[in-house]
């Protein structure tokens, strides 16, 4: 099991914060474009997942599983956007999420006074607790390059 990636956008689809570990295939496209992109593919699951479920469901999309990498996604009541890109072997990757909302995202930005909201994140130590959050999870491998 691996992570890849990580993307936390703001309500408005701000780049917030993106880290990265173990991703082997780099897109080619500036950062703030991949993010653009990925915002932008977010949306319009959600929607179409939305529009056609047959069933009333509270949870909405989670993740979309594809032959290479799982995408796993949480959105907050308050509409930030927790996007976490494993290999397919990765399992409880909704509780990872949570635990980095609740743990991590909460204690070192939203009660960090120096913190502006839906501005990206510039806080040392807010991403050294998010890498040591993903590199602790069993979910974390490092492969050999």
């Amino acid at each position: 099991m691996t992570i890849h990636n990580l993307y936390i956008f703001s309500r408005r689809g701000t780049l917030l914060y993106y880290g990265e570990w173990n991703r082997l295939n780099k897109s080619g496209i500036t950062k703030e474009e991949e993010a653009k992109l990925m915002y932008g593919m977010l949306f319009s699951i959600k929607s179409f997942v939305n529009k056609i479920s047959p069933l009333d469901s509270k949870e909405g999309f989670q993740y979309y599983k594809t032959s290479k990498y799982t995408l796993h996604y949480l959105e907050t009541p308050s509409g930030l956007k927790f996007v976490l890109n494993t290999d397919n072997g990765a399992q409880n990757v909704r509780e990872l999420l949570q635990q980095l909302y609740s743990q991590v995202y909460l204690q070192y930005v939203v009660k960090n006074p120096l913190a502006q909201m839906n501005e990206p994140i510039q806080s040392e130590l807010f991403k050294l607790k998010v890498d040591e959050l993903m590199k602790k999870s069993p979910i974390y491998l490092c492969r050999s390059l």
